[in-house]
């Protein structure tokens, strides 16, 4: 050590000294009158008091703000660092969560608060030197609803085997996704209406900043996400300002944010449907006065469910799917897949008519040309009413989903080097009746909690241990597998071998790849080639 680092060195154990007297001190007068004293940890903006360790020895800190509260003269704006705190933060509950959007319909903000910007850890790590794989994990709900408090993605599971969990909060709906020009001009060189986007990314540089306090790795981060959060994976991913906060990423059920009604939205697009912010219900409508209004109020207005992602020239300068046929994408080992049965819960809302077969046939004639009706009907049916419902629920799950999760996978391992590893998950019992859309999620995180169906069998919790096992694998060393578990073959490409998610867990041929490929072929570059 040099004398010139000397004392920086001094005075950083000086400091930590200093935090830890005060922690302890803390701690012991928190035992004496109240809850359990937890477990003490150091952050860059002080001390955290945690959960005492489970019977795994995992400990939870819940609650962790990774940024500033995005509320008055914050709100709309990129994610502010957190400042620091004095004495010892109780760790020890969830955050608040950020407002709820009602795009899918109603929602519950009883507990809702835009100071909502924390995150969880949980870690069995003895000490800051075990440097374990850190998986970062980004909830779904369309960008309008979620929480990192769901029980289904409760982390002490996953970090018994070895990883340290991390999940956040992000704005949402109009907090998270609102662009106008006003906004613009607040931002040179940045833009508007990817506010929760860069929330994300401003926890990722959270966890890479403070992952060994928890015994994390910080060079060893992976990003996983379902729905929403696997959307947002692959945005991160082709995003240009993401390079050094992840080095692996996990996407279930979701790739580039695009719908039956066309790709993402333009910047232009964005700002057209900001720009309308209170004017339909004649109340705020300058920048300052939107500021100024209850979030209940913003809530409400007639604009709100359509605030999402957009290609805003700053987090995105143009759509994923274009980025990743470039080759612009981060060149990280890639785990991906799907669900057997993803359109159930889009199908009513998907714009695509499904009451009888005439209708259905119609507007895919329209969409796709009718030179292409007679191809389009050997993949999606329609001989009858009831083979064209049940057509129009696996074309909506194509279009919302899988097509666009098969299409990342295959661009990644076209343009780029990294290894992919694809999954279809199509697990069945008295548990999961259905492989819907977000129904692998408890068994990733082996929290297969009660769901209404019934109580999960043997086959459910041996199918949970072995997924969260793929999962754990792949985040320490970019390959799911292990000791113990079926092989799971890399991806080579359309109409490759997958990993069979269910009973009996095998290697099975791809599904949909004549679906998929046909649905891709109508793309051109930042447009889907149809629309419903």
């Amino acid at each position: 050590m040099t004398n010139k680092m000397s004392w920086r060195y001094v005075a950083a154990k000086v400091a930590t000294g200093v935090l830890l007297l005060a922690a302890l001190d803390a701690s012991m007068s928190a035992s004496a009158s109240g809850p359990g004293a937890g477990s003490l940890t150091i952050v860059e903006s002080g001390v955290l008091v945690g959960g005492a360790p489970d019977a795994s020895g995992v400990v939870s800190y819940k609650g962790i703000p990774y940024a500033a509260p995005p509320v008055g003269p914050l709100r709309w704006r990129a994610p502010q660092p957190v400042q620091p705190w004095s004495g010892v933060r109780n760790a020890q509950q969830y955050g608040h969560t950020c407002w709820q959007g009602t795009a899918f319909g109603p929602v519950d903000n009883s507990q809702a608060s835009e100071d909502c910007l924390t995150l969880n850890v949980w870690s069995a790590a003895k000490g800051p030197g075990e440097r374990r794989p850190v998986m970062v994990w980004l909830h779904g709900g369309g960008f309008q609803f979620g929480t990192s408090g769901d029980p289904r993605w409760e982390g002490a599971s996953l970090a018994k085997k070895g990883v340290v969990v991390v999940s956040i909060n992000y704005r949402l709906g109009v907090f998270g996704f609102l662009a106008r020009t006003d906004l613009d001009s607040e931002a040179p060189g940045q833009s508007s209406g990817m506010y929760g986007i860069e929330d994300m990314i401003a926890a990722l540089r959270w966890v890479k900043a403070n992952a060994v306090a928890f015994g994390g790795d910080p060079g060893n981060v992976t990003v996983f996400g379902e729905s929403a959060g696997a959307h947002t994976v692959g945005i991160l991913m082709a995003s240009p300002i993401t390079g050094g906060l992840f080095s692996k990423a996990i996407a279930e059920s979701g790739a580039f944010w695009e719908s039956p009604k066309g790709v993402m939205a333009s910047h232009a697009a964005a700002l057209q449907i900001g720009g309308q912010l209170g004017a339909a219900s004649g109340g705020p409508q300058t920048l300052a006065a939107l500021r100024a209004a209850p979030a209940a109020q913003l809530m409400a207005d007639p604009t709100e469910p359509a605030y999402s992602p957009s290609i805003d020239g700053f987090v995105l300068p143009t759509d994923p799917e274009t980025r990743f046929a470039r080759g612009l994408q981060r060149d990280v080992p890639l785990l991906e897949g799907q669900n057997a049965d993803e359109g159930t819960i889009f199908a009513a809302t998907s714009g695509i008519p499904g009451n009888s077969a005439q209708d259905f046939i119609a507007a895919a004639t329209t969409a796709f040309g009718a030179s292409n009706i007679d191809r389009f009907l050997q993949l999606y049916p329609a001989a009858s009413d009831a083979q064209a419902q049940q057509s129009q629920v696996l074309l909506t799950g194509d279009l919302v989903i899988a097509s666009q999760t098969w299409q990342m996978a295959n661009l990644h391992l076209k343009t780029l080097h990294a290894p992919v590893y694809s999954y279809y998950f199509s697990q069945t019992s008295a548990y999961n009746p259905l492989p819907i859309h977000v129904s692998e999620v408890p068994y990733v995180f082996g929290d297969l909690v009660p769901n209404g169906h019934g109580t999960p069998g043997a086959s459910d919790v041996a199918l949970s241990d072995a997924m969260s096992s793929y999962w754990t694998n792949f985040a320490k060393t970019g390959n799911p597998n292990g000791a113990g578990l079926p092989g799971w073959p890399t991806y080579t490409g359309a109409g490759g071998t997958v990993m069979g998610l269910a009973t009996p867990l095998q290697q099975q041929a791809e599904v949909g790849t004549a679906r998929f490929a046909f649905l891709n072929s109508f793309r051109t570059p930042g447009n889907l080639g149809f629309h419903f």
